[in-house]
């Protein structure tokens, strides 16, 4: 089924996960006159978002969660494609833009993609629009309760499984985005090659 895939955010990984958020900006203000940095001690770690050492985080508020959010792009066997990483301020839709044109380039021959309700909305149009992926809404069934398998959303799932299964993200122990990310595709490339052998 080349020329499908899947995007999501993991539930449970909002909660300190890992991060490519909105970034820091790459200009550095100038030296002050007694050659310090302006803004800080120069002995104190810079984070991402020149706040914190621990890069950038957000909460959002519709999932009560702090933290990072995991977007990734998945084929219809559940190999990673894409994996961007960003504060949890950011809604799931307009995060779901960065995994899509990093795909884009890469995987030029996806075009369509199952997303959740999270995504609907503006990034369809935009979707359809700049990247020329269709991206088809996967609902759950009016009315159900409780717990419910949603058509090929369980392959998105189940790829945040294993990459959970790698201890080190099960919490948020990167400082930078970027190599949160490195690290999930680490993970992933470490799942397929065992799935191989």
């Amino acid at each position: 089924m080349a020329g499908r895939a899947f995007i999501s955010v993991g539930p449970g990984l909002q909660r300190p996960a890992l991060g490519v958020a909105a970034g820091r900006a790459d200009e550095a203000p100038g030296p002050t006159r007694f050659g310090q940095p302006a803004g800080g001690d120069p002995r104190q770690p810079v984070g991402q978002d020149g706040r914190s050492k621990r890069g950038s985080k957000g909460y959002d508020a519709g999932k009560k969660i702090r933290g990072r959010k995991r977007h990734i792009l998945t084929d219809t066997d559940g190999r990673l494609l894409t994996v961007r990483v960003h504060g949890a301020d950011i809604q799931d839709r307009d995060g779901g833009k960065g995994v899509l044109k990093a795909s884009r380039a890469r995987y030029p021959f996806v075009t369509r993609a199952f997303a959740d309700a999270g995504y609907a909305g503006r990034l369809v149009r935009w979707a359809s629009d700049n990247t020329h992926i269709i991206i088809e809404i996967v609902r759950r069934t009016p009315g159900a309760k409780g717990f419910e398998v949603v058509a090929r959303r369980w392959v998105v799932e189940r790829t945040f499984a294993w990459i959970v299964k790698n201890r080190r993200f099960v919490r948020d122990y990167e400082q930078l985005t970027s190599v949160a990310e490195t690290l999930i595709t680490i993970a992933a490339s470490a799942t397929l090659i065992r799935r191989w052998a």
